[in-house]
């Protein structure tokens, strides 16, 4: 047995002598588990999991957690005071009141959710890339997008510590210990926050960014893995929350939940893994929109060509359709940002004469097109010659970014003797910047004038 593999084992026991005491205040909190499945770190796909026992039909419900035993800032013991200074808890996460209560909760031995912290000694996080080393993180990553965002939620939690969390502590002491609840276990915390919190759903989508409900910690529910091809949901009631089973599962076979339909660089930014190829069926590619302004420019064969391209990105900007940190997300089979691309590519090939009608209309002009409601990537192959080697030019600049070739990783992944000497962190790695290169040589591909 390799010294990797021991390692693992150590751990598996070690987490599996945790789970009597977690189940015993399972039972006094109320929390129902179906006898036919068990939560196990043995034979599941990352850390804990649960399997079943016997077969499950769908719709069964495997487990319930009454709201009673949910951690969130409205159950946590310093929720009065959480309530009373709201409004200067306020951030752009908006997880600050429940980072502070789980810093309050997970640092006192005495806590209701004690036993809840227990599976987790010392709260050693979910390996995020946001804990890996910068160089590790270029190394393994570089084009993915998955640096830049690890890079970004560290800076905004160092902000939220410093300006925010650690002044309303030190404004408590006869609540807080200072010295406890320091940066690293708010960072340590926010990994567990971003790996295994949930979030009610709004009832109407409509509601989108209005209110949105703040992250709660769901016992149970956080132990299930998640794979695109899942086998049951979370369901919300107003006396619970409970797992049901969607399909039937045979006994012996590991139950997963579905954290949305997330490709692999969004899994192993928020969850630290990602899928082997072709496992995800929701993997997807994002090209930074600057990436095809800089291909627009690249294709600009004068000054004045070029001035019209800052002038026509710059009223794209007006639009609200293009950001600096927005960018263009395309799937195996289908573009999820049909609008955004239909119009850019549009206004960015247009003659001056159109785009000038355009402009002075405020872009509010009658499409002859009528436009499905999502895009398929069989569609792009349909587009005016302008559009598709507009749109060539930024795959060929995206795939450039990357510090690999499709083929080098092709290379790794078909022989197993090089694939089972990566590490975890490596092989998560290699499955993200395939699946992302798949997809951009696809539109290649497709954008490929012949």
């Amino acid at each position: 047995m390799s010294p990797e593999l021991k390692r693992r084992k150590v751990v598996e026991n070690m987490e599996d002598a945790l789970l009597p005491n977690f189940f015993e205040w399972c039972q006094k909190v109320a929390i129902q588990l179906n006898p036919k499945v068990f939560v196990s770190a043995q034979g599941t796909v990352s850390r804990y999991g649960m399997m079943t026992r016997k077969d499950l039909p769908a719709g069964e419900i495997i487990f319930s957690v009454p709201r009673s035993a949910l951690l969130s800032q409205h159950t946590s013991r310093i929720r009065d005071l959480l309530e009373k200074e709201q409004d200067i808890l306020d951030s752009s996460s908006g997880w600050v009141p429940l980072l502070i209560s789980l810093m309050y909760e997970a640092t006192d031995e005495r806590s209701p959710w004690a036993p809840y912290f227990g599976l987790w000694p010392q709260l050693t996080p979910p390996d995020l890339p946001m804990f890996w080393s910068e160089e590790e993180r270029l190394r393994l990553l570089k084009g993915t997008g998955v640096s830049e965002a690890a890079k970004k939620d560290l800076e905004n939690m160092e902000q939220e510590y410093s300006a925010i969390v650690l002044p309303f502590i030190r404004r408590h002491p006869t609540t807080f210990c200072a010295q406890k609840l320091s940066l690293d276990l708010y960072k340590r915390l926010a990994a567990f926050v971003m790996a295994y919190s949930f979030q009610e759903p709004l009832e109407d989508e409509d509601d989108f960014g209005k209110d949105v409900p703040p992250p709660m910690m769901v016992p149970v529910a956080d132990l299930l893995n998640h794979v695109a091809q899942h086998n049951t949901h979370l369901e919300f009631t107003p006396e619970c929350l409970r797992m049901v089973t969607t399909r039937p599962v045979t006994a012996g076979h590991e139950l997963f939940n579905t954290y949305g339909q997330m490709g692999n660089w969004q899994l192993l930014h928020m969850y630290g893994f990602s899928e082997p190829h072709p496992n995800n069926s929701n993997e997807t590619a994002d090209i930074p929109m600057t990436t095809l302004q800089e291909a627009a420019l690249l294709g600009a064969e004068s000054e004045e060509e070029r001035a019209q391209v800052r002038e026509r990105w710059d009223f794209l900007c007006h639009m609200d359709m293009v950001g600096e940190e927005g960018a263009f997300v395309f799937g195996c089979e289908e573009v999820l940002t049909d609008e955004e691309l239909r119009t850019c590519l549009k206004l960015l090939c247009m003659s001056p004469e159109e785009f000038a009608d355009y402009k002075e209309n405020e872009g509010w002009e009658e499409d002859d097109e009528e436009e499905e409601e999502t895009m398929s990537t069989q569609e792009i192959s349909r587009f005016p010659p302008a559009w598709r080697r507009l749109l060539h030019i930024t795959a060929e600049l995206a795939l450039k970014a990357y510090a690999s070739d499709l083929r080098g990783d092709q290379t790794v992944l078909d022989d197993p003797a090089l694939y089972t000497k990566l590490s975890r962190r490596e092989q998560y790695s290699l499955h993200v910047r395939y699946g992302q290169k798949r997809i951009l040589h696809q539109l290649l591909e497709l954008t490929n004038s012949g």
